[in-house]
């Protein structure tokens, strides 16, 4: 059987949440990545050091989750849809590791801006990886909504 990794970052708690349904259905590993310096508390706080990042391109360093990934064969990155993209810690992750030959699987919680370019924007850092169809939910999906997007990429068969 392929190992998996769900991969995430989330800041309210809403992409943790899908990331562990994610990981229960799959029995995937799973890794959360925590950036050196944490986001503001506050929503304007938070947006406003976001999108300065992001502008800039800028990869935080992570304190924990971009250890190697050589064993898994399925990579699912998820991430809060953050200004049509996705959270800075995420390109940090991948930037730091190979993804050449990986089948990777995006997934994002949103307010209401679905995926906006995030599928584009994690193919455009991993050309080397096979990209599966992702998933973009808001913060109260039902388990079964996970399930049928699982079966329909037929990641466990």
């Amino acid at each position: 059987m392929s190992k998996l990794l769900i991969v995430y970052y989330s800041y309210s708690g809403a992409t943790k949440s899908l990331a562990e349904d994610i990981a229960i259905i799959t029995d995937g590993d799973i890794r959360e990545l925590i950036p050196e310096r944490s986001y503001s508390f506050t929503y304007n706080g938070a947006t406003k050091e976001a999108r300065s990042e992001m502008e800039r391109g800028y990869c935080p360093k992570l304190l924990s989750g971009n250890e190697p990934i050589d064993d898994y064969d399925y990579i699912f990155i998820g991430t809060p849809n953050w200004f049509k993209s996705f959270a800075p810690p995420i390109l940090s992750f991948l930037r730091s590791v190979d993804l050449k030959g990986k089948t990777v699987i995006p997934f994002c919680t949103h307010g209401g801006g679905g995926f906006g370019q995030i599928e584009i924007n994690i193919a455009q850092e991993c050309p080397d990886a096979k990209l599966l169809p992702g998933l973009a939910v808001t913060s109260d999906v039902e388990e079964q909504q996970v399930q049928d997007w699982l079966d329909a990429i037929k990641i466990l068969e």
